[in-house]
């Protein structure tokens, strides 16, 4: 136990120490405060009502040789077109069109009737949608005007077709429109720090590898000391520097709340609830522990620096096969189908695949506990065994060992 304790302190120290980790770490921190200021930094530049004026926005004209038609499409496209000053146009259309070129002017519509319309613009933006909503606001003025001439009055035309729709959905399980955006980003951020972290302990254990240390640390030392420190300094930094990035998001986000407003998607990625937290902190060490002993195992194994891609480009398909697995799952709507809960036990996938489904879906809490424990105990056993390897791989070098050549040295250890 004392071995372990140095061995995870010094390990734990240079991962605190090192100036790209802690680099990585202030630059993100720095971008997600930039990032929770936009709407106060951007209010700065707005008048103080946060709203322009109709002098400062683009004109947009409306022409008709029917006043009463260009008068109605004006008041409807008003509304419709909060980012231009629509105004009614005069003089011909010819002067229009010299306006629109001059650049006075950015568009206009020249309303043959309620139902057709020719529309203007200097330079067509493959972005621009103006067509589209007039189609759908002249339908309605197409309707309004039928309306009318049936008898009606403005008033009761237009309460006719603004009547609004009350409707109320209860969901009983999970709304996963709700909690895409916290899922996807808890499962990016799992899956960039499993890869990360896995890559550098499989590094670190490489070069001490080349260097010869590990030949003197290995006869004064246990192997699974060794291992285990070094896979849980690994972890706690991966958990330090997930919690100095998620909780600096967190307190700025709290700080510009108001400045937010109503944002549904920065709302739902900050409203996690406690217990998701914790099942985060419960699959993301679990997970990393058995993906890191691999590394580690594997890392033991390679004689040179280079040959560390090689060696670990297995572990690294299957990581992000699971990965694939969830995306293509949430993506598609499906959280329940055969394929993800079939990975929700296999404890290579059930980090990423199970938390997905308790967030969600709704996941009984025997399925949870069964893939918590078939995950815990193929963490310890791969931690034993890689362990093992690691003992073998330090005196192994040259040419990397074939499989079947480490499964035979381990047998015999």
């Amino acid at each position: 136990m004392k071995q372990f304790g140095k061995i995870l302190k010094f390990e734990l120290v240079s991962y605190l120490k090192n100036k790209i980790f802690v680099g990585i770490t202030v630059f993100l921190v720095i971008a997600i405060a930039v990032a929770m200021f936009i709407p106060n930094i951007l209010a700065l530049f707005k008048s103080d009502d946060g709203t322009k004026e109709p002098k400062d926005l683009p004109v947009m004209l409306i022409y008709s040789e029917n006043k009463e038609l260009a008068s109605l499409v004006k008041q409807y496209f008003t509304e419709a077109f909060s980012d231009y000053n629509v105004l009614i146009a005069e003089g011909s259309m010819e002067n229009v069109k010299s306006q629109i070129v001059s650049g006075d002017v950015e568009c206009a519509f020249e309303m043959n009737s309620a139902s057709s319309y020719t529309y203007y613009v200097n330079n067509l933006s493959m972005y621009d949608a103006n067509p589209g909503t007039a189609d759908t606001v002249l339908q309605e003025v197409y309707r309004v005007n039928a309306m009318i001439g049936s008898g009606m009055t403005f008033e009761q035309a237009s309460d006719i077709l603004s009547v609004q729709i009350e409707n109320s959905v209860i969901s009983l399980g999970k709304d996963q429109m709700q909690n895409f955006f916290y899922t996807y980003i808890m499962i990016f951020a799992l899956y960039m720090v499993i890869l990360l972290y896995g890559q550098m302990v499989a590094t670190n254990v490489a070069t001490e590898k080349s260097s010869r240390a590990m030949e003197v640390l290995i006869t004064s030392a246990k192997p699974t000391s060794m291992m285990f420190g070094k896979v849980l300094a690994s972890c706690i930094a991966g958990l330090i520097q997930l919690i100095a990035i998620f909780g600096s998001a967190l307190l700025f986000y709290h700080i510009n709340k108001s400045a937010w407003g109503d944002n549904m998607i920065i709302e739902s990625i900050f409203n996690i609830p406690v217990n998701l937290f914790i099942y985060l902190l419960v699959f993301f060490i679990l997970g990393f522990l058995i993906y890191a002993f691999l590394y580690g195992a594997i890392g033991s194994t390679a004689s040179k620096l280079e040959d560390i891609n090689t060696s670990v480009m297995p572990i690294t398909f299957l990581f992000i096969i699971a990965f694939f697995v969830v995306m293509f799952s949430m993506t598609s709507g499906n959280i329940d189908n055969t394929l993800i809960k079939v990975c929700s036990y296999i404890p290579f996938t059930s980090p990423m695949a199970m938390f997905t489904r308790i967030c969600m879906s709704s996941v009984a809490w025997y399925e949870i506990a069964i893939s918590i424990v078939i995950l815990i105990g193929s963490t310890v056993g791969v931690g034993f065994v890689s362990a093992k390897i690691y003992r073998v791989g330090v005196l192994l070098y040259g040419t990397p060992p074939k499989m079947n050549s480490i499964i035979k040295a381990v047998w015999k250890a």
